[in-house]
């Protein structure tokens, strides 16, 4: 069973993908975030995904802010939707800036790539989570 991760941003949404077993996350693709919902639909039936994690961008202090309320505003439209997926959050923490690394992106190309890097950590931090 593959397991699908969203990093939600205003305006680009980064994506990943687990192997079959759910054991490994690789960075899938960067999605304009105004294209998602048509973009999962033909993703999930291939794929054959049955659970999406979405990355929960609360603050560092543990708080909820602008971005996290966007989240779950999001998360409600994609249960309408698709019904029959399961939605979860995983906390984002450090994941763009994890996806960075040391160095910043400097081009377009570099920050679009940045996006489905951070999905594929918090997927990678809801795998193992889900593993303990």
């Amino acid at each position: 069973m593959k397991i699908l991760a969203l990093d939600i941003g205003d305006q680009w949404t980064g994506v990943a993908i687990s192997d079959a077993i759910g054991m490994l996350a690789r960075p899938y693709t960067t999605v304009l975030t105004d294209a998602l919902i048509p973009f999962l639909g033909p993703l999930c039936v291939k794929e054959k995904i049955q659970t999406v994690v979405l990355g929960y961008p609360i603050t560092m202090r543990g708080t909820i802010s602008e971005q996290t309320e966007k989240v779950i505003r999001y998360k409600k439209k994609l249960e309408l939707e698709f019904p029959t997926l399961i939605f979860v959050f995983q906390d984002e923490r450090l994941s763009s800036k994890h996806a960075t690394g040391v160095k910043k992106a400097f081009t377009k190309e570099d920050k679009i790539s940045t996006h489905a890097r951070a999905a594929a950590f918090i997927l990678t931090c809801y795998l193992e989570r889900s593993r303990k």
